[in-house]
Formats: structure tokens, C-alpha cells, sequence
């Protein structure tokens, strides 16, 4: 989710979208007839395969690590995914990586700067206002439901996986012109819809990517509040 300040409006879709990292899915396998979320009547729908769970939903406070994924570059870097008070922010590498970025919404606003990419010169922090929690909330809300996978990791991780897509423009159904923007694979806790384990991006929010996919994989995610931090060179764009 990198690119000039053009380049972002499309990115944001995505982490509409998404965001907010393989090939086919990562250790993922179908499951049928897993337990739904908590409650009484989930229990009556236990063992229900057309029951539909509620959509991914980003939470305000929340920290976890993992690892960043480009495959088809053949690198794999750490990564950190952190909310609190509504903001969040991911970073991805560091100074001593090939690949060392950072997304955030802070205050209203989404922010992107990409310190090191291979092959990349530019480095600005491109902004986009009128974007926050909800407004990423909102676009998750319209997910569609894939199914009930398991992540064959260690541990393993029950997961509800739901697809998100940005197509230009918006048309009724039919023969008409359209492009793909941008397109999110999610996989939540199947009893917990505010825990990300595993996020794809694929699209033009990826342009810096040959193969335009980029994998989030987290290996923690905990539900208490994170540090969100803008950094200078996207405060200096205010």
C-alpha cells in the first residue's frame, strides 16, 4: 500500500478494502460445520455451514506482530500492526531491511511513506484526509463471506476468510467496461471478528510490487492499546 499521492487514492481502497500478507493463502484449508462465535444463538447455529458471521471489524486498541510478505521479490520482513484511541498504524522492516515502510490513519487521515523499496528513489509521505477507523469499518462491512478455514500453523488458527474488491467504475450488472482496483483477502478469528490473523493485497495500491500481492501474517494480536507515532516527514505534509 505504497505510492505517490495519485497512487494512494487506489491504495486507500484497499485498505478500505483491507487494511490494514504467499501464494495460495498460507497454510489455508477449508473447514465445514466449525463452532460460530459465542452466545446462545450461536450455539443453536453450531454445526450450521450456511450461517454467515459479521464481517471483519478493525478494533480502536489493539497491538500484534508478524511478518511482512513479498513473494515473488523473495523477501519476508518483520511486522508490526498497532491501534489506539481509533488511530493505527503497520510498519513493515526497518533501516537494516530491503523493504522498511509504514501506513497509518492518525487523526483523520491516512497516511503512507516508504523509506526503502528495491528500486525506488522517491520517498514522500503522501496523505489522504477524510479517512479514519469508520470510514475503513465501513468498507469492511461490505466483505463477502469465502468461508470457515484453518491456517495450518503453529498453533493452528481457526479463521472466518472474507474477500473485499474495488472495481472502477460502478456498474449494475452486466457487459459493461470495468477495471480491478484493488482486492482483499482477510482472515479473522472465527470468534472474534477484531482479530486479524492473515490479510492479502493485491492491486494498484501494490504497484512497487512486480507482482502486484503483498502478505500480512500475524503471529500476535493482542486486544490493548498499541502506539501509533506520525512520523516527522508526514507531519511536515499537515
Amino acid at each position: 500500500m505504497r505510492g505517490n499521492a495519485t497512487r494512494r487514492t487506489a491504495a486507500s481502497a484497499a485498505l478500505v478494502a483491507l487494511v490494514l500478507a504467499a501464494a495460495p493463502p498460507v497454510g489455508a484449508e477449508p473447514r465445514t460445520g466449525s463452532a460460530p462465535p459465542f452466545g446462545t444463538a450461536a450455539a443453536a447455529r453450531q454445526g450450521d455451514a450456511s450461517w454467515t458471521p459479521p464481517p471483519p471489524r478493525l478494533p480502536r486498541d489493539f497491538r500484534g506482530k508478524g511478518k511482512w510478505i513479498v513473494r515473488d521479490l523473495d523477501i519476508t520482513v518483520p511486522f508490526t500492526w498497532e491501534g489506539k484511541n481509533g488511530d493505527s498504524q503497520m510498519t513493515a522492516g526497518g533501516p537494516q531491511y530491503p523493504i522498511w515502510f509504514t501506513n497509518l490513519i492518525h487523526h483523520g487521515t491516512l497516511y503512507t511513506l516508504t523509506y526503502k523499496w528495491p528500486g525506488l528513489d522517491e520517498h514522500p509521505c503522501s496523505r489522504i484526509p477524510g479517512f479514519d477507523l469508520e470510514a475503513l469499518n465501513q468498507g469492511l462491512e461490505g466483505s463477502r463471506f469465502v468461508g470457515r478455514e484453518t491456517l495450518r500453523r503453529i498453533p493452528q488458527r481457526h479463521v472466518n476468510h472474507w474477500r473485499v474488491g474495488v472495481v472502477f467504475p460502478e456498474l449494475p450488472p452486466g457487459n459493461h467496461p470495468r477495471v480491478p482496483l484493488a482486492l482483499g483477502d482477510i482472515y479473522v478469528d472465527e470468534n472474534d471478528r477484531g482479530t486479524f490473523w492473515q490479510v492479502l493485497q493485491f492491486g494498484v495500491q501494490n504497484l512497487y510490487d512486480p507482482e502486484l500481492d503483498e502478505w500480512l501474517v500475524m503471529d500476535t494480536f493482542e486486544h490493548r492499546p498499541g502506539t501509533v507515532t506520525l512520523p516527522l516527514e508526514c507531519a511536515q505534509t499537515r
